[in-house]
């Protein structure tokens, strides 16, 4: 497990799931927020990913050339950036067009119907 995520189980959790997730999921929500696209989420994540393996590396002796580490560890910021991007913009939409949206489950809406 350690030589795939290039670092240790802990840390990969400290500074990739709490401390950078924290940064993605606050990505998402300024992007939901904006009214940008959600490819956005995704290029943004692949560099929190970068910014992620650096941690890694600089703070906690991990491997910074680590392809499978930073694959992962992007997948999961990217995730949770486009998490927190659908979340806000389905709230977003039945918030800002009561009269048009409801919610539809956690991260969608629908068009109301007639009446």
């Amino acid at each position: 497990m350690e030589s795939m995520l290039g670092t240790s189980l802990g840390v990969f959790i400290g500074i990739t799931v709490i401390v950078m997730g924290f940064a993605a999921y606050m990505t998402g929500q300024a992007l939901g927020n904006t009214w940008k696209p959600a490819w956005h989420a995704v290029v943004y994540g692949i560099l929190l990913g970068f910014a992620d393996r650096f941690l890694v590396f600089a703070l906690f002796d991990g491997e910074l050339a680590s392809l499978s580490g930073f694959l992962i560890d992007t997948a999961v910021l990217i995730a949770i950036s486009l998490f927190a991007f659908r979340l806000n913009l389905a709230s977003k939409m039945v918030s800002q067009y009561p009269w048009v949206f409801e919610r539809s489950g956690m991260f969608g809406w629908r068009q109301k119907g007639p009446g």
